[in-house]
C-alpha cells in the first residue's frame, strides 16, 4: 500500500473516532443535563393542601412558603430531592446495609456492619416514638422527595441525577423510616469511641512489660487512674500485631480524628457591642462535593427558620429563627462500649451471662452484591447488644478465641426520640423551651449552643449511659461482657449532661474540648476531641471587652496554630541558634535555615507560607520515631500528630522521656537526638516533593482542600469534574480547622474542614451570615455546584433573610407546587 493511501486511511480513521469521541461526550452531556433542575415554574403535586412556593436566591437557597407546616416540609423534600437526590439515595443505602447492590464487594464490609447494627429496623420501630407533628412532618417531608421523583420519571430528566447513568439502581419512595436511618447513619460516623477501644487494647498489648502504659499516644487523663493490662482480662487474647482490617467507605470509623468537630461561641448582651446576644457556629466534618450541608430557609407557623440543614433531614441543624440561635457540634460523649463475650463451647450459639448461658437472638440476612453472588449474614444480638465480626473495624487483632465482641450504644435504640427533639429545637420561642427539647435527643450526641436576644446557654444533649463505679476498664477499653459490674444500668437523667447557662462572665466557647472534671462514672467522656483549640478561642474572646458580629468571625476564621506555640519552644528549646554555621549545601545548613524560619514564626498556619509545613512535617516525623520501635505496626494506627503526647514526653512528666530512647539501640537517645533525626527527616520529605529552596515552599501547596466526590472521586476523567481542590490555610488545630489526612501518599492533604459557618446577632438578625463548603446543587454540570466554595476558601460569607419580600427580590426562580 502506497504510504500515501496508507496516510489518508490513517487520518480517517483518526476523524472517526474523533467523531466518535465527540458524539459520545454530546450524548453524555445532553443525558446528563436533563437532570440539572430547573429552578422555576409551576408543578402540580399529590400530597399538599394549598400552594407551596419554593423561592430561590442568588446562590439557589431555598426560601420555602406554604399555608401549613406540613405543606413546608414537603417543599423541604421536593427541593433536597431536586438538588441533592444521588446523596440522599446514598445516605439511605447506606444506613439499609444496600450499597453493595450498586457498588459490588468494595462496600460489602460497609454493608456488613450496618446490616449488624441493624439500623434500619430500629429506624422503622422508631418512627411509632415521635409525637404526631414530627409525624406528620416526616410523611410530608418523604411526599416532597416522592412528589419529584415521580416528576423525574415522567418528565424524563436523566434519572434526576447524572451518577444513576454509570450506577444503575432502583429508587424505592422516600419513607418516614429513612429519615430518622440517615440521623442514626450520622450517630455511626461520628462514632470515636469504637476505634479508640479497640485502638487501646491493642497498645496495651504491645506495651505490656514496657512501663511506657502510663502515658499512650493517645489522651488519656492520669486522674483517671492506671488501666488493667488488656492480656489480664483477656488471657488469650491475639499476641502481637495482625494487619489491620481495612477501612469501611464512606465511614471512616477506623480514624478517630476525621470523625468530626466543631468550633463554637456565645456572648450575651453585656460583652456585645450592641443590644443583643451573639453566636458563632462551625460544625467541621469529611470534606465531600457536594458538602453534607445545605442551606434553606422554612416558613413555619412557629415563625421563619434559617440555616444548615442535610439532606434526607427535614429539620435546620443549625441556624436562628426570630427568637432563637442554635449552633451544634459532636460532644465526643462516651456513648459507646465494647464487650467481649464468652461463647459455650458445647453451644456456640450461647454466651455466658451474669445468670449463666443464655442463646443469642439470631436472624438471618441477604445482602444481594452486584456482579457477585450474594452473601448471607446471621445477625445475633447479646443482652449487651450486637455482635461484630472481627473482620469489622479492626476487632479481630484483640478478640480471644472462643470469644465475639458485641457493642453496646445509645443510638441503637427503638425508642429513639431525637427527630421530635430537633423538630421541637428548631421551632422552640425560648431558651428554656429549647433546653427542654433537648431532653428528648437520644443520639449523635451533641454540643448544642444557644443564643436568644438576651441570654446564652451550653447544653450537651445526648443519651449518657449508666455505669457501675466497678467496671473493670470504665469505658476504655474492651470489658468482659459476662460479668454484671460490667454492663449498663441504662441511661442517666438529662440533669447528669453538662450545661452552662448565663455565664458570670457572659462568654461561652466549645471546640470539642473537656467541658468538667467528674470522676467515673459521671465522667462524661475519657477522649474529648480537643486539648489545644480552646485554648486559642478563649484568648480571642478575652482579648475584648465586647464583641461584634466581625469579632466571632475573626475567631471563627482563625488560623494560629496555639500547638505550634506550644510545642516548638519544648522541643526545639535546644537546637535553635546551637553549634557553628554549617557550610551552604551540607544537611546541617538546611537544617539551620529551617530553624531560623521556625524561630521568626508566630504559629500562623497560613498558606502561603513555609513554616507552617516546616512545622507539619517536623512534629508528624517526630511522633513517628517516639512511638515505632515501641508499637511496631500499630505506629501506622496513629496517622495524625497529638500534640498533648509529645508535650508531656518532652517535659518529661510521669516518665514519659522514656519515649525518646529507641529500645534496640545500645545507647541511650535523648529527646534533643530525636527532635534533630526527626528535622532532618522531615526536609529530606520536603525536598524530595518541593525542591531544596525552603523559602519558596508554601503550605497551601501540600495542604490542598480535597472536596471529592464519595464515589467517583478516582475515576478516570471524571475526577476532574467532580472533584473540587483548592489551597487553604489552617491545620489541625487551628479554630478555622483545616485537618490533614495522614495518608502516607499525601499527608497534608485538607480533607477535613467547616463544612458549614454560621454567625448569628440579635441585635441586627438580619445581618447574620451563613456559608458552606461547596454550593447548593449536587450536579457537577450546574453553576451552583461549586459557586459558594470560593467564598468559603477566602473566609466571606452570604447574608440569608427571614423577610419574604426581600426574598423574593433577589430571586433566580421561583416554583410554584400546587395541590393536584
Amino acid at each position: 500500500m502506497p504510504i500515501f493511501t496508507l496516510f489518508r486511511w490513517l487520518v480517517r480513521l483518526f476523524l472517526g473516532l474523533a467523531l466518535i469521541v465527540l458524539l459520545a461526550v454530546v450524548g453524555v452531556s445532553y443525558f446528563a443535563s436533563r437532570s440539572v433542575p430547573d429552578y422555576a415554574g409551576q408543578r402540580t403535586v399529590d400530597g399538599i393542601s394549598a400552594p407551596v412556593e419554593i423561592v430561590r436566591n442568588t446562590h439557589a437557597v431555598p426560601h420555602i412558603f406554604g399555608e401549613t407546616d406540613p405543606d413546608v416540609f414537603f417543599g423541604l423534600g421536593y427541593a433536597h430531592a431536586q438538588d441533592r437526590l444521588w446523596q440522599m439515595q446514598m445516605s439511605r443505602r447506606m444506613a439499609q446495609g444496600r450499597l453493595s447492590e450498586m457498588f459490588g464487594t468494595s462496600t460489602l464490609r460497609t454493608d456488613e456492619l450496618m446490616r449488624r447494627l441493624d439500623l434500619y429496623s430500629l429506624s422503622r420501630a422508631a418512627v411509632d416514638a415521635q409525637d404526631a407533628p414530627t409525624r406528620a412532618a416526616l410523611e410530608a417531608y418523604s411526599d416532597g422527595i416522592n412528589a419529584w421523583l415521580m416528576q423525574v420519571n415522567e418528565g424524563a430528566q436523566g434519572r434526576g441525577a447524572p451518577e444513576f447513568f454509570l450506577f444503575d439502581a432502583e429508587m424505592p419512595l422516600w419513607q418516614p423510616a429513612d429519615s430518622i436511618a440517615i440521623l442514626k447513619l450520622m450517630a455511626v460516623q461520628q462514632n470515636t469511641q469504637i476505634a479508640r477501644e479497640v485502638r487501646r487494647a491493642r497498645l496495651s498489648l504491645a506495651l505490656e512489660g514496657t512501663g511506657l502504659g502510663a502515658v499512650l499516644p493517645d489522651v488519656t487523663p492520669a486522674e483517671d487512674g492506671a488501666l488493667p493490662d488488656f492480656s489480664q482480662l483477656f488471657p488469650t487474647a491475639p499476641q502481637g500485631s495482625n494487619p489491620a482490617s481495612g477501612a469501611l467507605p464512606f465511614l471512616w470509623l477506623d480514624t478517630p480524628e476525621l470523625t468530626g468537630a466543631a468550633s463554637s461561641v456565645a456572648a450575651a448582651p453585656s460583652r456585645a457591642a450592641a443590644d443583643g446576644a451573639l453566636l458563632a457556629n462551625s460544625p467541621q466534618m469529611r470534606l465531600s462535593a457536594p458538602s453534607m450541608v445545605y442551606l434553606a430557609r422554612l416558613d413555619l407557623s412557629s415563625g421563619g427558620v434559617i440555616g444548615a440543614t442535610v439532606p434526607g433531614l427535614p429539620f435546620v441543624l443549625s441556624g436562628r429563627s426570630p427568637a432563637l440561635g442554635w449552633g451544634v457540634g459532636p460532644a465526643y460523649l462516651d456513648d459507646s462500649d465494647l464487650f467481649l463475650e464468652e461463647l459455650n463451647p458445647e453451644a456456640p450459639t450461647q454466651y455466658r451471662t451474669p445468670d449463666g448461658w443464655a442463646e443469642f437472638d439470631s436472624r438471618g440476612s441477604i445482602i444481594r452484591i452486584k456482579d457477585a453472588d450474594p452473601v448471607t449474614l446471621t445477625l445475633r444480638w447479646s443482652q449487651n447488644g450486637p455482635v461484630l465480626s472481627g473482620g469489622l473495624l479492626g476487632l479481630g487483632n484483640i478478640t480471644p478465641p472462643g470469644h465475639v465482641v458485641t457493642l453496646g450504644a445509645t443510638v441503637l435504640s427503638a425508642n429513639d426520640t431525637s427527630m421530635t427533639a430537633a423538630m421541637r429545637l428548631m421551632q422552640a420561642q425560648t431558651l428554656d423551651e429549647a433546653l427542654e427539647a433537648g431532653a428528648l435527643f437520644v443520639a449523635p450526641a451533641q454540643n448544642l449552643m444557644l443564643a436568644t436576644d438576651e441570654r446564652i446557654a451550653l447544653q450537651t444533649i445526648g443519651r449518657m449511659p449508666r455505669r457501675s463505679a466497678e467496671a473493670q476498664t470504665k469505658g476504655r477499653m474492651p470489658t468482659p461482657g459476662w460479668l454484671r459490674e460490667n454492663r449498663w444500668l441504662g441511661t442517666l437523667p438529662y440533669s447528669a449532661n453538662p450545661s452552662f447557662i448565663d455565664p458570670d462572665n457572659g462568654v461561652l466557647g466549645n471546640t470539642n474540648n473537656k467541658l468538667l472534671d467528674r470522676p467515673f462514672p459521671l465522667h462524661v467522656s475519657h477522649d474529648w476531641g480537643d486539648t489545644q483549640r480552646i485554648d486559642r478561642l478563649m484568648h480571642l474572646v478575652g482579648a475584648r471587652s465586647v464583641h461584634t458580629r466581625d469579632s466571632l468571625i475573626e475567631a471563627q476564621l482563625d488560623t494560629v496554630s496555639p500547638a505550634a506555640r506550644r510545642l516548638l519552644p519544648l522541643v526545639a528549646a535546644n537546637l535553635w541558634f546551637s553549634g557553628d554555621a554549617a557550610a551552604e549545601g551540607t544537611r546541617a545548613h538546611t537544617r539551620q535555615r529551617a530553624l531560623r524560619l521556625l524561630a521568626d514564626w508566630n504559629g500562623e498556619m497560613n498558606e502561603h507560607l513555609p513554616e507552617p509545613l516546616i512545622y507539619a512535617a517536623w512534629m508528624s516525623a517526630l511522633q513517628q520515631r517516639l512511638i515505632q520501635d515501641e508499637l511496631g505496626p500499630l505506629t501506622d494506627s496513629f496517622t495524625h500528630v497529638d500534640p498533648a503526647f509529645i508535650e508531656q514526653v518532652f517535659q518529661g512528666r510521669r516518665g514519659a522521656d522514656a519515649w525518646c530512647d529507641i529500645i534496640q539501640s545500645s545507647v541511650t537517645e535523648t529527646c534533643d537526638d530525636m527532635a534533630l533525626l526527626a528535622l532532618d527527616d522531615a526536609l529530606v520529605q520536603l525536598e524530595g516533593r518541593f525542591g531544596p529552596s525552603l523559602e519558596s515552599w508554601r503550605w497551601g501547596d501540600a495542604h490542598t482542600a480535597r472536596h471529592d466526590h464519595p464515589v467517583l472521586r478516582d475515576a478516570a476523567l471524571l475526577r476532574y469534574v467532580v472533584n473540587i481542590r483548592q489551597s487553604t490555610s489552617g491545620g489541625d488545630h487551628t479554630l478555622n480547622l483545616g485537618r490533614v489526612s495522614g495518608d502516607p501518599e499525601d499527608p497534608f492533604a485538607h480533607v477535613m474542614g467547616p463544612v458549614y459557618r454560621g454567625v448569628y446577632d440579635f441585635a441586627d438578625p438580619e445581618s447574620s451570615v451563613f456559608i458552606t463548603s461547596t454550593g447548593q446543587s449536587g450536579h457537577p454540570l450546574s453553576r451552583h455546584y461549586d459557586d459558594l466554595g470560593d467564598l468559603w476558601r477566602r473566609g466571606e460569607y452570604i447574608p440569608m433573610t427571614l423577610d419574604p419580600d426581600l426574598a423574593r427580590a433577589g430571586t433566580i426562580g421561583v416554583i410554584t407546587l400546587s395541590p393536584r
